[in-house]
């Protein structure tokens, strides 16, 4: 049978010297032989105790589980239930890294595009959560008021064309007008803009805004504090900044 010192049992294992001296003191694995000098010397059914305790180690049952597992006769029994806990407190982990990373994607598509904003306190998250909400509310109502319009619009149209009856469209056209004005004002009571260069929150004129280069989440506008044009990002307007 082949026989193993300390330092060879550990580099066959790939754990420390230290580990081993460890559990000798913890009595879960101790020396078959002892040689001279006091030199530990480990035989093959210790090499594979040792591989044992590692595996449960592995697993996440405590040295202490470990050592009530090798020590009983009942240890098939033992085993079984120390396993159904760790399998229940391994299924539980899941649930909160699954619930933490539901949080941290949700966080993250909401964080602002501008690496100059502050976060200090948890107020500050929720502030950045709220804001997107509101825009994202107020993009619904756009799209939903816009498709009415549409509705309107195209369904006088189809009349007009198909019935030769065109004052319903005529007449819908003055509505489209109106409500397409009634549109600009609310998105644009509803949004802010903040400056890239600064971080400086504004509400730009309808004009300015209506007529700025844009995409799905930023306006090219002239930053009243600092002055430089820049794509700035649209934020929610909750009211604490003065009105225009």
């Amino acid at each position: 049978m082949s026989e193993f010192t300390t330092g060879k049992l550990a580099k066959l294992t790939g754990i420390s010297i230290r580990t081993l001296q460890y559990y000798d003191k913890r009595a879960l694995l101790k020396p078959s032989k002892i040689g001279e000098g006091g030199r530990r010397i480990y035989t093959e059914t210790d090499l594979s105790k040792l591989k044992l305790i590692l595996l449960l180690k592995g697993l996440g049952l405590s040295l202490k589980a470990i050592a009530e597992i090798l020590e009983s006769k009942n240890s098939i029994v033992i085993l079984k239930l120390l396993l159904e806990q760790q399998q229940k407190i391994l299924k539980d982990s899941i649930d909160d890294s699954k619930a933490q990373l539901k949080t941290v994607e949700e966080l993250y598509r909401n964080l602002p595009q501008i690496k100059q904003v502050s976060i200090k306190t948890i107020d500050d998250i929720e502030d950045i959560m709220n804001n997107k909400k509101g825009l994202k509310k107020v993009h619904l109502k756009m799209i939903l008021y816009g498709l009415l319009i549409d509705v309107l619009e195209y369904g006088t149209l189809a009349l007009g064309i198909f019935k030769r009856v065109w004052w319903p469209f005529f007449g819908s056209m003055i509505l489209v007008i109106i409500g397409a004005i009634f549109l600009t004002r609310f998105y644009f009571q509803k949004t802010n803009y903040i400056c890239p260069n600064c971080n400086s929150e504004f509400k730009p004129s309808i004009k300015e805004a209506f007529w700025a280069s844009h995409n799905f989440r930023a306006r090219k506008l002239t930053c009243p504090v600092c002055g430089k044009k820049d794509y700035c990002i649209e934020v929610y307007d909750n009211g604490d900044s003065a009105s225009w």
